[in-house]
């Protein structure tokens, strides 16, 4: 063959070598440089692409495979499963193991065999743990690849780099949380960590919250507002139809914690628990309201105009891509009533964030922008998978 089978695989390695090259200049750099995965080469990146896209079109027994692959020797990992015979990196080979390794935190490792002739990737087992600056291919549902890594405070989550879905290619803007109107939940996202004088933990819990938005697939808006402000109540009609008396503060206690009771599992666990029963609020029809100390305070809340405010008409939009550049457009473009309806409500209620999943996997963050003195959303579902 004088071309590659899936063209974007090349198109992006180059990319992939960059990033993961200046990410470990950096550390290296920080004095950081203990325990870093090895750098992939753009040969590697573009064979472990290739493999997992054609392996994601493949079914097994009507399922489609949905893999993780991490790239480390097995030395690198911690408690790893080893296979006795290793396998060959090849989508049937992937696409028959997908079952056994497609639950969440399980990726398969791929390496180099020195030993095969132009030193051969293969499959040697499976792992939880990695290394920092790992290279790792993730496959989300047939033609929609993830490239990621994990992240440097929270080795159990993940940056996103690039986004391939079929023939489209999104890389992420390392430089995309740089604008002073930057909402923290976007940094946070783009792996970069909390912004200064902003706790990590607190975003972090946002983040899981639009992950879990999204993932319940019906849809739905999540208002945070500051905590003790009844101003929001101006924008919404009333009677709230599941108006919560008193606040429901399950997350917002497990976050009142002191930091040493967090690392233990028991924390984590109730953390979880929390997040998931907030997020399934927004399901219902209305927007679930929660302050920004975490209080749950309504949902299935209608949003209407402020009396006396402005109509929202206009609002900046970006997504942390390269390449993607702002532009203006009215809400109802980007989706639907919800859409409309939350960047009205931050028009009206400028201390506040509006978080929006939509039914397709679309997920936009509104928040005020007074740089722009618009409304400004970001889209970010690239960021979520």
């Amino acid at each position: 063959m004088t071309a590659p089978a899936y063209p974007a695989a090349r198109a992006v390695a180059a990319t992939v070598e960059a990033h993961f090259g200046r990410r470990a200049e950096s550390a290296r750099q920080r004095g950081r440089d203990g325990s870093l995965a090895p750098e992939p080469d753009a040969r590697t990146v573009e064979a472990i692409i290739e493999a997992a896209f054609w392996a994601s079109l493949r079914r097994e027994e009507g399922f489609s495979p949905k893999i993780s692959l991490a790239l480390l020797p097995p030395e690198m990992a911690a408690q790893p499963l080893l296979f006795e015979r290793r396998l060959a990196l090849a989508p049937a080979a992937l696409a028959k193991l997908a079952p056994a390794v497609e639950r969440p935190g399980i990726h398969l490792g791929v390496w180099r065999d020195d030993d095969a002739e132009g030193g051969g990737l293969h499959v040697w087992g499976a792992t939880r743990t990695l290394p920092r600056l790992c290279f790792v291919l993730e496959v989300i549902e047939p033609g929609l690849l993830v490239v990621k890594h994990p992240r440097s405070r929270d080795p159990g989550k993940f940056a996103n780099v690039i986004v391939l879905k079929g023939d489209e290619v999104k890389v992420i803007d390392e430089a995309g949380a740089s604008l002073p109107d930057c909402p923290s939940l976007l940094t946070s996202l783009l792996g970069l960590g909390a912004p200064p004088g902003i706790s990590f933990d607190s975003v972090d819990v946002l983040v899981r919250l639009a992950v879990s938005m999204r993932a319940h697939g019906r849809g739905g808006s999540l208002l945070v507002v500051p905590q003790g402000s009844e101003g929001w109540r101006e924008s919404i009609v009333r009677p709230i139809p599941y108006a919560v008396t008193p606040p429901f503060g399950e997350l917002a206690e497990l976050m009142r914690r002191d930091p040493s009771e967090r690392a233990e599992q028991v924390w984590q666990e109730a953390l979880i628990d929390a997040v998931e029963a907030v997020a399934g609020l927004t399901a219902v029809d209305g927007a679930a309201v929660i302050s920004d100390a975490y209080d749950v305070l309504a949902f299935g809340a209608k949003i209407s105009r402020r009396r006396g405010g402005a109509q929202v008409e206009r609002i900046s939009v970006t997504e942390p891509v390269v390449g993607g550049a702002a532009w203006r457009a009215h809400p109802s473009e980007l989706g639907g009533t919800r859409h409309l309806s939350a960047a009205q409500f931050v028009l009206d209620q400028q201390d506040a964030v509006a978080l929006v999943a939509s039914q397709d996997g679309r997920f936009t963050v509104f928040a005020w922008s007074p740089c722009e003195a618009m409304v400004h959303a970001h889209r970010v579902e690239t960021l979520l998978l």
